[in-house]
């Protein structure tokens, strides 16, 4: 199984509610510039990718950047737990079945960070993770042990320059 943990692109810092937060210009260019390198990536083959949203409306909007149609999870809004997140991404039941899928999960800090720090080093943690950045995980097989490895990560600047 593949993950992808994608942090959404810059939004408003104002607005009625934290929800409610838009993305800015530069969150817009931020995740098309993701979601284009992400296609690429993956060689436009999207079969077998499941894309898992927050209900806040930057994630809504870094996630409809891929052009693809993707699932509203309350379980990754921005009070989630890194837990909840990796439920919904159906991670653990992926390491007990071989599961050959990939699914990018579109939320928020600290939780993502959390999550990342825990696919890292099984550990309780935190990693930053930058406004439009994927972290990209596998878990593969290696004689007959579950092993997670951080299989790429870029940020929206890399991309995009400062």
């Amino acid at each position: 199984m593949e993950l992808v943990l994608w942090r959404h692109a810059e939004a408003e810092d104002d607005a009625q509610s934290d929800m409610a937060r838009n993305l800015t210009a530069r969150g817009r260019r931020q995740a098309h510039a993701m979601a284009r390198w992400f296609d690429t990536q993956i060689g436009g083959r999207w079969e077998g990718w499941e894309i898992l949203a927050s209900p806040a409306n930057r994630a809504q909007q870094t996630a409809s950047a891929l052009g693809r149609s993707f699932t509203t999870e309350a379980k990754i809004a921005p009070d989630a737990t890194p837990d909840q997140v990796l439920a919904a991404a159906g991670w653990d039941s992926a390491l007990l079945a071989g599961a050959r899928r990939g699914v990018i999960v579109v939320g928020h800090q600290p939780t993502l960070g959390m999550v990342a720090a825990h696919l890292i080093d099984g550990a309780a943690g935190y990693v930053s993770i930058k406004k439009g950045a994927m972290w990209w995980f596998e878990v593969r097989e290696r004689n007959g042990v579950a092993q997670t490895a951080l299989k790429g990560m870029v940020t929206a600047e890399m991309l995009l320059g400062k």
